[in-house]
């Protein structure tokens, strides 16, 4: 009796391997997409890149290195003749709101006008046109120099309260970031950014039901008849702790610093047909005004 009780508990499992169909639905693809994306963010254009790049992972990113294939001649014709796309969307940005005239007094202590434009430039000022420079440390020029950043205003609207986007390298974001706090004073977080992780454990799939019109509850099924289960998009990126928050206000001038990483994405369009190629993609939208 006791080697026929052994020999049931010693008995393998059931493979629960799923068939390749039950892998390659969308749901079950987003929820291992995400599970793979714990250490390293992949970009929106990562599934494009993975099939056609060799993959490197660089500064909490999976980025696309170098193509599998000698396409070397494909892209200097796409440059100098039609269009060339690039994703930089792992660049990280920094969006600053409050008073015009405060985030000017600040942002001149990181700059100077010795290596050219700053932050209250004229035609950078007036939104229209992108803006790079050098910054330092507050009142450290020439000295501690922190980094390149590229930024834009957005257009005013009336009010004296900008909006300002400041674009980092992922390697000088922490530092950039750190020294802006400090010089607005920013201490104090203003949101916490708390992600819960995928469900796709049986006990919070029974948790999923959903209300018909009737009252009654029901469980939500898929187009295959099965329970499908919420997949929760990962916040964040590769430079930030899901956990930790991702704005700041100042109290004593109101000053708000977000970090919008990974929340609005960045391509570059290099060739001479880069503007056509907009002006097919983006449809301006009919302004109604009340």
């Amino acid at each position: 009796k006791k080697q026929a009780e052994k020999a049931v508990h010693q008995k393998k499992e059931q493979s629960k391997t799923k068939c390749r169909k039950a892998r390659r639905r969308h749901i079950n693809l987003v929820a291992e997409f995400n599970h793979r994306q714990r250490k390293n963010i992949w970009l929106e254009t990562h599934i494009w890149h993975a099939k056609r790049f060799h993959m490197v992972k660089k500064w909490g990113y999976c980025l696309g290195n170098s193509p599998t294939e000698k396409s070397y001649r494909a892209c200097y014709r796409a440059m100098t003749k039609h269009c060339l796309l690039q994703d930089l969307s792992y660049y990280c940005c920094l969006e600053l709101k409050g008073k015009e005239s405060e985030l000017l007094k600040q942002l001149a202590r990181i700059c100077s006008t010795d290596t050219g434009l700053t932050f209250q430039e004229a035609y950078c000022l007036s939104g229209r046109f992108e803006g790079s420079l050098n910054l330092y440390r507050a009142d450290r020029y020439p000295e501690d120099m922190l980094g390149p950043v590229t930024f834009i205003w957005k257009p005013r609207d009336g009010s004296e309260n900008r909006q300002l986007w400041i674009w980092v390298h992922p390697a000088l974001k922490q530092d950039i970031l750190e020294e802006l706090k400090a010089i607005f004073q920013c201490s104090e977080p203003e949101e916490i950014c708390v992600t819960e992780p995928v469900t796709t454990s049986i006990q919070e799939e029974k948790q999923v039901e959903v209300f018909t019109s009737r009252g009654n509850k029901r469980k939500k099924e898929d187009k295959e008849g099965e329970r499908a289960v919420p997949v929760k998009k990962i916040i964040g990126d590769g430079t930030r702790d899901p956990f930790q928050s991702y704005s700041w206000i100042a109290q004593s001038t109101g000053v708000v610093i977000s970090d919008r990483s990974m929340e609005i994405l960045r391509y570059r369009l290099i060739g001479p047909s880069s503007h056509s190629v907009l002006t097919e993609t983006l449809k301006a939208a009919s302004v109604q005004t009340v």
